[in-house]
């Protein structure tokens, strides 16, 4: 079999699969460590037995709705590949902008704190593509702090990151001058209609955001006072319909130069405040 041969097959079983060809070609470049420019200069050289049967094998997954990215175990993101499995989140391009958002505010030195870490992207981005910062990142996740710490291993200097098993602020210490999270905000009841590789294979508890999507919302407000310095910086990615519900709950919170952020398809992706300190609320 071919390198053509084997992307058409690949392409053949996936053509049920949303942009089931661009992953043929994808789950090819890993099984074989090839680049995209070989199916066009090397489309007729042979495909050993043994990464024929390595890439049957993913293609077979990914038909099955496995996310491509649970598949090859990690996800590009800001520059960056990070380990990506079950238990996390699948870093997203919609979350770039949120990165993106916090690195035009953040200055060299800041204390950072991220809530719902999940494979710790934003945080790692964020030290990353600063100066001096550190911070910290919690999640409620034995599993998903494990692979967190290993993406930070990789990419980060180990004195500039901390890892906390914390439901939220639960075992948090200390002031920050940037809170940044990622939060579950789906509506409990709209879970069962998402697409079967995040419904089925994403972690259910970053997902769920309760009732109306806003659970996780209400209460990192509630609770973030007595872990943010005065005039620091707080930024959330929201789910496409919810940023006129988190402006409004923030400025109910005491939050002060309160702005929604769109994505590139021009969707509100961040909303983000400063918060003055008590004396302002």
């Amino acid at each position: 079999m071919t390198y053509r041969e084997a992307y058409q097959t690949g392409k053949a079983l996936l053509e049920e699969v949303p942009e089931g060809d661009l992953d043929a070609r994808l789950l090819l470049e890993f099984a074989c460590g090839t680049s995209r420019s070989d199916l066009l200069a090397h489309g007729e050289r042979e495909v050993s037995q043994k990464e024929r049967e390595r890439y049957l094998e993913m293609v077979s997954r990914r038909k099955n709705r496995i996310p491509l990215q649970h598949i090859t175990g990690q996800q590009d993101f800001m520059g960056m590949t990070f380990r990506v499995d079950g238990n996390v989140l699948i870093p997203r391009q919609d979350t770039e902008i949120l990165v993106e958002e916090v690195l035009r505010d953040l200055h060299g030195g800041s204390r950072i704190l991220d809530l719902c870490t999940g494979s710790g992207c934003i945080l790692i981005s964020l030290l990353k593509y600063s100066n001096e910062c550190t911070g910290v990142g919690t999640d409620i996740s034995g599993k998903a702090l494990e692979l967190a710490r290993g993406n930070a291993a990789e990419l980060i200097p180990e004195e500039a990151y901390q890892f906390l098993e914390s439901d939220l602020f639960e075992k948090v210490e200390g002031k920050f001058d940037v809170l940044v999270s990622n939060p579950p905000y789906i509506a409990s009841a709209v879970i069962e209609g998402l697409m079967p590789e995040v419904r089925d294979h994403e972690p259910r508890a970053a997902l769920d955001g309760g009732e109306d999507g806003l659970c996780f919302y209400r209460k990192i407000l509630r609770e973030c006072p007595d872990h943010l310095f005065g005039g620091a910086s707080v930024f959330f990615e929201i789910g496409c319909d919810q940023a006129e519900a988190v402006v409004g709950l923030m400025r109910e919170a005491g939050f002060t130069e309160i702005r929604a952020v769109k994505d590139y398809a021009g969707l509100d992706r961040v909303v983000c405040g400063i918060w003055k300190g008590m004396e302002h609320v």
